[in-house]
C-alpha cells in the first residue's frame, strides 16, 4: 500500500515541501530502502524508524519497504524525516489514520519512541503558512519555534506513541497556545560587563554608544589590556531590544542552525557573537554543501566582535568588504545560490603592532620599521573605509585605577541603554515601512531623502572631505554617523532641532572618529 507523507526541508533559509512516499509492498523479499537523494543521517533512519516502532509495541512488517523523498533531484540531510517515514509505514499497514486536512510530520525519533529536540522546526512552521497547510506535529521540544507562527495549529509530540493515539482517536494532543511577541518580554538583563566597570575611556564609552545607537562598525586600537575587550563585550548591555520583524529574522537564522535551545521559542534579545582570528572563511561568512549561515548571518540585527582583527587571513577579512556594503551574503553551490542575511554591528580591535605598545608613552615599541608596516598592512584600506568610527584606546593611568572615584558618577550600561533605545526609536520612525531600522544602514539615496544638514554643517563636511582627501564613501558614512549623533542628542534631552537636523558639532563629532587614522 502506498502513503504520502508532508515534511519539509530547507536549502539555505528557503524551505521546500517534501513528499514522503512510503510503499509497504505484500510481495518481495523484506527489505528497508530510502530513495531521493539521501545522505548518510538519512540513510540510518531505517535503524532509528525500526527500533522505535518496535519500542512502541509495534511489530515491524516483514515485507519490502520503499521510501522515496520527493522531488528525487534535492539532495536531502539530516534527521527531520524520522517522523513522517514511521507514520507513512504505519500508515501503509492501516496501524493509523492520517488526519483528513493536509498536515505536515517533522522530527528526530529516539530508540524508545520518543522525539527529539529538531532543529529547523521554525522554517517548517513559514513552510505551512506558505503552502496553507493547517496542522504542523513537531516535537514537543521544540514546538515552542512554531508557535509564534499565526495561522498554523501545532501540536507538541512528545513519542511515536503519542501521536499513534492521537490520530487514531484515542487520546487528542493539545495544541500549543500561540505566543505573540511581546516588548515587555525584552526588559533589560544583567551582562558580562557594565559601563559603569570601565575606569575612564570616556571618549571610548561615548564611540560605542554613537556605534550601538545608529548600528555602526567601529575599530578599536590600543595597547595590552587597555579595556578593548571589555569596552566591546560591555557594548552588549546597551543594545536595544529587538523589534518584531528583526525578532523573526534572526530567529529564522537560528533555526536552521539548530542555536535555539530545547523548549525556547523566539530569540528575544540581539545577537553577541565573537569569532576567533583561527576561524576559517566557512566559519565566518557560511557556506557548505547545503550552505549554512556563518558568523556574519548569526550576528544579524546584533553584534559581531573580532578580537585580534589584524590576526585572520587576509582572505577571510576580504571577503567582509561585500557583507559589511550590501549587509546580505550571497553563497553559490552547484545546488543553486542562497542569500543570508548579514546586517551586523561590527566592532573590530587591535593593538598597533606586533608587539603592542607603538606609541606608548611608558613602554618601548621592540618592532621594527618593517614589522609594524607588515602587520599594519594586514588590514587592506577598502576593509578600512567600510568601517564607520576608528577610535585610539588608550591605557588608563593607574591613579585612576587606584582612585576609582569614577565609578560613582559614571553612567551604567542600564542609563545608557535607554538613550540608545529612544535614538533607536527616531531611526524605526523615520524609516518605517522600510525594509531597514538604523541610520548606518541607509543607502545613499535615503540620506538625499531623510536627511536634513545645516548649511554650515555641510561646508564643516565639503572641507573635511578635502582636507584629508577622503573617499566618496567615507563621505556618506559621516554623514551617517553625524544623524546618529544628532538623534542621541535628542534622546538625551538635549536642544531639539528640526527634524533631528545635522548640526556642526554633530559633524565636528564624526570627524574626529574619522579622521585620526587618515
Amino acid at each position: 500500500m502506498l502513503t504520502k507523507i508532508l515534511s519539509a526541508s530547507h536549502f539555505g533559509l528557503t524551505p521546500n515541501l517534501i513528499e514522503v512516499e512510503v510503499n509497504v509492498f505484500k510481495k518481495g523479499f523484506p527489505g528497508f530502502s530510502i530513495i531521493g537523494l539521501p545522505n548518510k543521517s538519512i540513510e540510518e533512519a531505517k535503524e532509528r524508524v525500526k527500533t522505535a516502532i518496535l519500542n512502541s509495541d509495534i511489530d515491524f512488517p516483514n515485507q519490502k519497504i520503499v521510501v522515496n523523498l520527493a522531488p528525487a533531484d534535492i539532495p536531502k540531510e539530516g534527521s527531520l524525516y524520522d517522523l513522517p517515514i514511521a507514520i507513512g509505514i504505519l500508515a501503509s499497514m492501516e496501524l493509523v489514520k492520517l488526519p483528513i486536512e493536509k498536515s505536515f510530520f517533522y522530527g528526530e525519533l529516539s530508540l524508545d519512541g520518543g522525539l527529539r529536540h529538531t532543529k529547523g522546526v521554525f522554517l517548517l512552521g513559514l513552510a505551512a503558512k506558505q503552502k496553507g497547510i493547517k496542522s504542523v506535529f513537531v516535537p514537543s521540544e521544540s514546538a515552542n519555534e512554531a508557535s509564534v507562527l499565526s495561522g498554523i495549529d501545532v501540536y507538541p509530540v512528545k513519542s511515536l506513541s503519542e501521536l499513534i493515539a492521537h490520530l487514531n482517536g484515542l487520546k487528542k494532543i493539545e495544541k500549543i497556545k500561540s505566543s505573540k511577541y511581546s516588548v515587555l518580554s525584552t526588559e533589560y538583563c544583567s551582562v558580562e560587563f557594565d559601563f559603569a566597570e570601565i575606569i575612564g575611556q570616556e571618549s571610548a564609552k561615548r564611540a560605542m554608544t554613537i556605534a550601538a545607537a545608529g548600528g555602526h562598525n567601529i575599530f578599536l586600537v590600543g595597547t595590552p589590556g587597555a579595556g578593548k575587550t571589555m569596552l566591546a563585550r560591555a557594548t552588549a548591555g546597551i543594545l536595544p531590544p529587538l523589534n518584531e520583524d528583526e525578532a523573526l529574522e534572526v530567529t529564522k537564522i537560528y533555526s536552521v542552525s539548530g542555536l535555539i535551545p530545547a523548549g525556547e521559542g523566539l530569540i528575544r534579545n540581539r545577537p553577541f557573537r565573537t569569532a576567533h582570528h583561527t576561524t576559517s572563511l566557512i566559519g565566518l561568512i557560511g557556506g557548505g554543501t547545503n550552505p549554512h549561515p556563518g558568523e556574519i548571518s548569526l550576528a544579524h540585527n546584533g553584534v559581531l566582535f573580532l578580537d585580534e582583527f589584524p590576526e585572520f587571513s587576509r582572505g577571510t577579512l576580504e571577503a567582509l568588504r561585500q557583507p559589511l556594503e550590501d549587509r546580505k551574503v550571497s553563497i553559490t553551490r552547484i545546488a543553486g545560490s542562497v542569500n543570508f542575511p548579514a546586517s551586523f554591528m561590527l566592532i573590530a580591535a587591535a593593538n598597533p603592532c606586533p608587539c603592542g605598545y607603538l606609541g606608548d608613552p611608558k613602554r618601548e615599541c621592540i618592532c621594527t620599521p618593517r614589522m609594524v608596516m607588515n602587520y599594519q598592512s594586514r588590514l587592506s584600506g577598502p576593509l578600512m573605509d567600510r568601517i564607520d568610527l576608528h577610535l585610539n584606546v588608550p591605557a588608563v593611568d593607574v591613579n585612576k585605577l587606584i582612585a576609582n572615584s569614577e565609578k560613582r558618577i559614571a553612567k551604567n550600561s542600564k542609563q545608557i541603554r535607554e538613550e540608545v533605545v529612544k535614538a533607536r526609536e527616531i531611526q524605526n520612525k523615520r524609516f518605517k515601512g522600510l525594509s531597514f531600522y538604523t541610520n548606518a544602514n541607509m543607502k545613499n539615496k535615503h540620506i538625499k531623502e531623510f536627511v536634513d544638514i545645516a548649511p554650515e554643517a555641510l561646508v564643516l563636511l565639503k572641507q573635511a572631505v578635502n582636507t584629508y582627501n577622503l573617499s566618496a564613501r567615507t563621505y556618506f558614512r559621516l554623514i551617517k554617523v553625524s544623524q546618529t549623533i544628532a538623534d542621541l542628542s535628542v534622546a538625551e534631552g538635549g536642544e531639539r532641532s528640526r527634524t533631528n537636523r545635522i548640526l556642526p558639532n554633530h559633524v565636528a563629532e564624526a570627524l574626529q572618529y574619522r579622521v585620526r587614522n587618515e
